[in-house]
């Protein structure tokens, strides 16, 4: 199937293949039929990325600010590498649609397979998408015209903002900015028996939308109008649906507005209020999430777990629904509203036209209409753009999932050795997967891992799904006689571990796992200069983890594990190679403070054979301005000081201090390792290590939950 991306760094369009989504539980698989090329948030994207840096730089001053961050604890290098490595990722492009159901995943009641619906967030620019069951909605038959659901998001929007806006029958409502969505908005109020007032800069009516009627925002007595159109007391609510880079509509909205009465932002607006009429009058100011409750949540729009109707009468999915309602009751028609139809395949016209129209065509809503095509149909998709090794000194990869990780980092990193080829790529679905292959293309991409599995080309099995899944795919991978990376965690339960283990045992394949920080260059100095088997060491790491909101799926039991166990392996594999030593226990401490509930505030004591002791902190509760990892080694009369893997200070009878402009946490000189293992130059002094950091920190893991 093809699927439309945005390139961030030139505003191109371009579309790219990939195998058909698999279904997944509380989601459904819908074959788009029309989907929404929205005029406002796309426009602005694609406007974006055709911006030089420094344009992009003034008009986002937040990432701008999250770079200089960066950039004072992680080096130049680094920063940079980062910063364009995102810019250089293509965007998924698209939010609302219509189209007909292929199949359901467990827990989907409300769908069948063959049922028109509208749907909204993941309704992407695709020829098939996967879709939450919260963020959809069967359309009836009765509605002739499928092609008015596809604005359903829209409508969405417009529904989020009438309901913030507490509007009641009978209201008289300012509608400012008569874009699409406003045109949209006005034509609800008006089928809830409401008076309607359309503001803009430029007479934007349409014969479609009932106005009480439409004045000029930039006219001179446009305040004393909208009173006299109001017996003198001004609009009961305002709905700002206008997109501008001035405060203008905000200062008409508070000078037009009765007293308490309720201004609701849902278009994109400076926003700086006026405190004078505000507290003279008593009013309020709101803004709408988006489609509705549920919007970034991801148990609702991810997982499909939906709000008691009795607590949240309107959500995204039920907004939607309202939608559909009105425009199969005749009761809001915007048909008029679709001035073109384009077919998906010249999407990239559509873009021309909705940020430089070299035609100046008039244009409100625009539709992507989606024919026939038997190849969207496929599991598996070959990619010409890869290139086949002719040597094979090389190490063959194939890949199981494509999240943030391997597309910034892992994939990158293998590249630059020049020792691996890219073979197969395996994920349910999904934008990661076209992204992955964009930046790195492999020979073929499917959502059948197994393929992998079965594929004699394939050398190495690297594995990056979430935690939860980790164990099944390496003991499968080992069981089908392939070496496997894994990368961290190995697995978060102590029977996974015994199944590894025991599916290692039995293969010829070998196990590695993504314990880089050991292969660190500034780590490889410190371990050859230490003697910690003649003089047992005192270690300290500092790991200022930074936060993660509490729904975040690797706070999840069953999915992520938690933090601990995902990511402060790391630190003690770390100290496990620098030691040399068996460890022999392993004890967590967890802080006990409200406000960061998921056990990832603790401190993690370590002792080893030689003698040596080791003390970890992991938090979630420092400054990002403060570095990420730090160590102190006390050791023989000297101490090493390494910060964030970019500086390297030694205190003994001198001072030296080892600078790097790039921070190396040795993740390319891990898969150079592996290279040498896999072809018998080396042995692997790895796993052995990883499996017993992982079995300790499960063990002290359960001990925190049970106390």
């Amino acid at each position: 199937m093809k699927q439309l991306f945005l390139n961030v760094k030139d505003g191109t369009t371009k579309l790219i293949d990939q195998p058909i989504p698999t279904v997944k539980e509380n989601m459904a698989l819908v074959e788009s039929l029309y989907t929404v090329v929205s005029a406002g948030t796309e426009r602005g994207l694609a406007s974006f990325g055709g911006k030089n840096l420094i344009q992009k730089a003034i008009e986002r001053p937040d990432q701008v600010k999250k770079v200089l961050e960066k950039l004072s604890t992680d080096g130049i290098v680094t920063t940079m590498e980062s910063a364009f490595n995102k810019l250089a990722e293509p965007m998924p492009m698209g939010y609302s649609g219509v189209g007909r159901v292929i199949s359901c995943g467990q827990g989907v009641t409300e769908v069948q397979a063959g049922d028109l619906v509208a749907m909204v967030g993941t309704a992407y620019h695709c020829e098939i998408n996967r879709v939450s069951r919260t963020m959809l909605t069967k359309v009836p038959e009765e509605l002739t015209d499928c092609r008015q659901a596809a604005f359903c998001a829209l409508g969405g929007i417009a529904l989020e903002g009438i309901h913030q806006a507490e509007v009641v029958p009978g209201e008289t409502v300012a509608v400012i900015g008569m874009g699409l969505v406003g045109h949209i908005v006005c034509r609800i109020l008006d089928a809830y028996g409401c008076d309607v007032i359309g503001y803009d800069v430029a007479d934007k009516s349409l014969p479609g939308t009932r106005l009480k009627a439409f004045l000029n925002s930039n006219e001179d007595h446009v305040v004393d109008t909208s009173k006299s159109l109001t017996r003198g007391r001004g609009v009961d609510k305002v709905i700002i649906a206008a997109a501008a880079d001035s405060n203008a509509p905000m200062d008409l909205a508070a000078a037009i507005t009765r007293d308490r009465g309720i201004i609701c932002m849902i278009g994109v607006t400076q926003m700086n209020i006026d405190r004078r009429p505000y507290y003279e009058r008593e009013l309020s100011f709101r803004i709408a999430r988006s489609y509705g409750a549920g919007r970034y949540d991801t148990t609702y729009e991810e997982m499909g777990i939906d709000y008691p109707i009795g607590y949240v009468r309107f959500t995204e999915g039920r907004n939607i629904e309202e939608f559909v309602r009105l425009l199969t009751q005749k009761r809001v028609d915007v048909s008029d509203l679709i001035t073109h139809e384009i077919p998906f395949e010249q999407a990239a016209k559509a873009y021309e036209m909705i940020t430089k129209n070299p035609d100046h065509e008039r244009y409100i809503g625009v539709l992507l209409k989606y024919g026939e095509n038997e190849e969207k149909w496929k599991n598996t998709v070959k990619n010409t753009k890869a290139k086949k090794s002719v040597s094979r000194e090389k190490i063959r990869l194939g890949l199981i999932g494509a999240g943030n990780f391997v597309r910034s980092t892992m994939l990158p990193a293998m590249k630059e050795t020049g020792k691996y080829e890219f073979c197969g790529l395996a994920t349910t679905g999904g934008v990661g997967g076209a992204q992955a292959n964009d930046g790195t293309p492999f020979a073929y991409t499917t959502n059948n891992y197994k393929k992998l599995l079965a594929d004699p080309e394939i050398d190495l099995i690297a594995v990056s799904t979430r935690h939860s899944s980790h164990a099944k795919f390496v003991v499968e991978a080992l069981n089908a006689g392939k070496s496997v990376y894994c990368e961290k965690p190995l697995c978060l339960t102590l029977e996974e571990l015994e199944q590894i283990k025991a599916a290692y045992e039995a293969s010829d394949g070998e196990l590695f796992c993504g314990l880089n920080r050991r292969h660190a260059p500034l780590i490889r100095q410190i371990k050859k200069e230490l003697k910690t088997d003649q003089i047992p060491a005192v270690y300290d790491f500092i790991s200022n983890a930074g936060y993660i909101p509490k729904d975040h799926w690797v706070h999840d039991e069953t999915s992520g594990g938690g933090r601990i166990l995902g990511e402060a392996c790391h630190y003690v594999d770390l100290i496990q190679y620098l030691d040399g030593s068996r460890l022999t226990s392993l004890q967590v401490t967890a802080a006990e403070n409200a406000a960061y509930p998921m056990n990832d505030n603790v401190l993690i004591t370590l002792r080893f054979a030689s003698g040596a002791a080791g003390n970890i902190v992991y938090t979630s509760m420092g400054s990002r301005k403060y570095p990420k990892e730090q160590l102190r080694v006390f050791s023989n009369g000297a101490v090493y000081e390494m910060d964030n893997f970019i500086r390297l200070k030694k205190y003994g009878s001198s001072r030296s201090v080892k600078e790097k402009l790039e921070q190396d946490k040795g993740i390319k000189a891990e898969y150079e390792y592996m290279f040498q293992v896999l072809k018998g130059k080396c042995r692997n002094e790895t796993v052995q290590d990883a499996f017993l950091g992982q079995e300790l920190l499960i063990r002290a893991m359960q001990k925190v939950k049970e106390a």
